[in-house]
């Protein structure tokens, strides 16, 4: 199967053959490398939990994908990490994200949507990912770490180099890399020698206190996985979210008539829409088996949280947005010991974002041909998404 053609120009209808035909399927990775793709709900979720299935890149064998290569500063990673290491390092970072701490987020988050919106005025046309969806998250996660104003206008170009590849610049993720590592080792440096109230600080003060602390690598690597996912992941979560309620009017109109239904809807949003297609690339430490197909010790296995999120074993009509679904249970931001750390915040920025853009703009709707969706294997996200907008509402 062309795994970066198909699956990426068509993957609700791929995962919907495969989920028939071959929930558990030999593909090809994006470098030619094989991987097992599994689509079911039941499949999925159990595989997530399941220690047999590790991150850990030595288990896996010569010749298996293997996913994104980083540099040894950078890739001391929970995504590279099983216990007991994941679970030292996690700790870490939990803190930040209790919902004690997520609901103290709320109000400056808020004061962030509106300041773009601001921005906007009251009537035109825009790119709301470029303009809103991108900017919201970033302000929010480099806020949470610390990160001068003056070092934030390069992130986006380094992420999209990452997730999204162009195959005209093949050196362009191996630069976006490098110039990470360097942002990365400047604003430690700088952190270290004038901390200040922000979690970077605290993560440093960690690193260099005594007892169970971070190696240089360790500290380095994660604050780059919590700038990486704290931002691209939301912002796809939000541009999906902003998509779907548009091609969905009818769920719109829910929403403006009762806001309160906005936090079961970000669920069901995330279900339907959610910002990955797959889970993070895990490795068999044994021979084990998956919906009665043997995968041999070493080899990858590639978890479709977008296909197990529309399968109707699981979810009934799983290709309609309705939010009188309960969604509990959606995979959108993983299961078991690897769940998205960032997760609470994720919903909360969400949730304040389509909030803060109902109340200003009764008259929402999209502009131009329909959005492009950003040619990767492993993210779901928008090229941009044109809009136009009002303060008042249409009276044609």
């Amino acid at each position: 199967m062309d795994l970066q053609g198909e699956l990426t120009a068509h993957p609700y209808s791929v995962y919907e053959r495969l989920r028939d035909t071959a929930p558990v399927c030999r593909i090809a990775g994006t470098d030619g490398t094989p991987a097992w793709l599994v689509t079911r709900y039941d499949d999925v979720r159990e595989a997530l939990a399941d220690p047999r299935l590790s991150l850990d890149k030595a288990n896996a064998a010569e010749g298996t994908y293997r996913g994104l290569s980083l540099p040894p500063a950078l890739d001391a990673n929970l995504l590279n990490m099983d216990p007991p290491d994941h679970t030292r390092i996690r700790k870490f970072v939990g803190r930040a994200f209790t919902p004690r701490r997520i609901e103290k987020l709320r109000a400056p988050i808020r004061v962030t949507a509106d300041r773009l919106l601001d921005a906007l005025g009251p009537a035109g046309s825009t790119d709301l990912v470029g303009a809103y969806a991108a900017k919201l998250p970033m302000t929010v996660i480099c806020d949470l770490l610390g990160v001068p104003e003056d070092r934030r206008l390069d992130f986006r170009v380094w992420t999209d180099a990452l997730v999204v590849p162009d195959p005209s610049r093949p050196q362009a993720a191996k630069e976006a890399v490098g110039a990470m590592l360097v942002f990365f080792l400047e604003l430690v440096a700088h952190k270290r020698s004038s901390p200040t109230d922000d979690l970077l600080s605290d993560l440093i003060a960690v690193r260099d206190g005594d007892g169970d602390r971070l190696s240089e690598d360790e500290l380095l690597s994660l604050v780059f996985l919590i700038l990486i996912a704290g931002y691209e992941n939301t912002v796809q979560l939000i541009g999906n979210a902003i998509h779907a309620l548009l091609q969905n009017p009818e769920q719109l109109a829910l929403l403006r008539e009762d806001p309160s239904r906005l936090p079961a809807a970000v669920e069901e949003l995330a279900r339907y829409e959610g910002p990955a297609l797959l889970a993070i690339r895990r490795f068999a430490v044994e021979d084990l088996t998956i919906a009665g197909v043997t995968v041999p010790a070493g080899e990858t296995v590639l978890l479709s949280l977008s296909a197990a999120n529309r399968d109707p074993e699981r979810f009934a009509r799983p290709d309609v947005l309705d939010f009188d679904r309960d969604a509990a249970g959606h995979l959108a931001l993983g299961h078991g010991i690897h769940y998205c750390l960032g997760a609470p915040l994720a919903r909360a920025e969400t949730e304040i974002a389509l909030a803060a853009l109902l109340e200003r703009y009764p008259t929402l709707e999209p502009a131009g041909p329909a959005p492009r969706w950003r040619p990767s294997l492993r993210a779901r996200g928008l090229e941009e998404l044109p809009v136009r907008y009002a303060a008042e509402r249409s009276t044609d």
